[in-house]
């Protein structure tokens, strides 16, 4: 499969609408995004079931600003709508085959429940110092 130019307008769709997205945020003068960038294109080929995305840092800089991208290239991944990896730096094509796999193999339903545990646990603390500051 070819990968897919991420807009804001169809970034949104791309990951409701889809199990696993990996992202590719790069610019055209970067030279480990070049060189990046092939790799990425293999892995699409390889994982049809997967949507491969990119972001043309500079002619998306909102989508950029959105996810704090500081360094080029940035892989980021999501499954079933939650971000599960996010990472600077071009990665070997034997490693992000590995990504890949180990992001297949994830249990979904435990990571929510341990995102849902995080947050109320966030709420809790958060309520003291709310009613002290009342």
């Amino acid at each position: 499969m070819a990968t897919v130019q991420l807009t804001e307008k169809n970034f949104q769709d791309v990951i409701e609408g889809n199990d696993i997205v990996l992202i590719d945020y790069w610019a055209p003068w970067c030279g480990p995004c070049r060189a990046f960038g092939p790799v990425f294109e293999k892995a699409s080929d390889k994982h049809p079931e997967v949507v491969f995305g990119k972001v043309n840092t500079e002619e998306e800089r909102g989508l950029a600003e959105a996810f704090a991208i500081r360094s080029i290239p940035t892989l980021m991944i999501f499954r079933q709508k939650v971000l599960v990896f996010a990472q600077p730096g071009m990665l070997p094509a034997n490693v992000l085959e590995d990504l890949i796999e180990q992001v297949k193999a994830l249990d979904m339903e435990k990571i929510r429940k341990e995102i849902a545990e995080e947050e109320a646990r966030k709420t809790q603390e958060a309520q003291p110092a709310a009613a002290a500051a009342g």
